[in-house]
């Protein structure tokens, strides 16, 4: 069961890896702000929700695993009003295209 877990561990957690490295390689190819903004805020938040799922069968106990899932959903919101913020200020005009 150990080596199971240790392999959906390593699937997962590259994937997310790999999700991290398209959003960043869409944050330096995008022409705009709303365009990067859109593409750094899919790739990241998906990215990490597969490296938390894939961290979960490691975690040593229940209070370790919902640990995990409240860093997850702190980065969710965080992120969420971040974006806003920032598509509001661009879509106004005080940010840079």
């Amino acid at each position: 069961m150990s080596s199971l877990a240790d392999i959906v561990t390593v699937v997962l957690v590259a994937a997310g890896a790999l999700l991290f490295l398209a959003g960043a390689l869409g944050l330096l190819r995008f022409p705009d702000t709303l365009s990067r903004l859109h593409a750094i805020s899919k790739a990241d938040n998906l990215g990490l929700g597969l490296i938390v799922i894939g961290l979960l069968p490691q975690a040593a106990s229940i209070a370790d695993g919902l640990k995990l899932l409240c860093i997850w959903l702190l980065a969710q919101l965080s992120a969420a009003t971040a974006s806003q913020l920032l598509a509001r200020a661009v879509h106004r005009g005080r940010a840079g295209r």
